[in-house]
């Protein structure tokens, strides 16, 4: 059969024309037209001066990279933590950031990314559990059918 569908698909090509035509299937069109997106960043990228951090006149500096930013908050609590280790207030500050990275760092489920699991399966709809956690069930087998070690 694939044969006969090679021999057809080459005299389809033939009548329309198209000689040089790939023996590959036709990518989607949301495809290719990322791939012409890309190509034109990329022409327009070469095409740029690459020295210098400073970004033309109208065009938006490209963004910092994350570990370079958690790095700058990193040093920014540790200096302010140095004044008020000064001020004789380095305690409160120091419990007060904890609170405050206790509270940044819980999220809310319409902050999730589409698709996240959270780490409590109520959560999830239809409460399916993330992969790794231990259930009743694993552990009521465990105790109840497995044959103690050493007896």
């Amino acid at each position: 059969m694939s044969a006969t569908v090679e021999r057809r698909l080459a005299q389809f090509r033939a009548t329309r024309g198209s000689a040089a035509a790939s023996p590959h299937p036709a990518e989607p069109p949301g495809k290719a037209m990322a791939q012409e997106a890309a190509e034109g960043q990329r022409k327009a990228a070469a095409e740029r001066p690459s020295g210098g951090c400073k970004a033309p006149p109208g065009e938006v500096a490209g963004p910092v990279s994350a570990s370079l930013l958690l790095l700058l908050k990193v040093l920014l609590w540790a200096v302010l933590l140095v004044l008020f280790v000064e001020l004789e207030l380095g305690l409160p500050y120091f419990v007060l950031s904890l609170i405050y990275w206790m509270y940044a760092g819980t999220r809310g489920p319409a902050e999730r990314r589409q698709g996240e699991m959270s780490a409590y399966s109520v959560f999830n709809p239809g409460c399916v559990p993330i992969r790794g956690t231990l259930t009743v069930e694993q552990v009521e087998r465990d105790l109840y059918y497995r044959p103690a070690t050493g007896r």
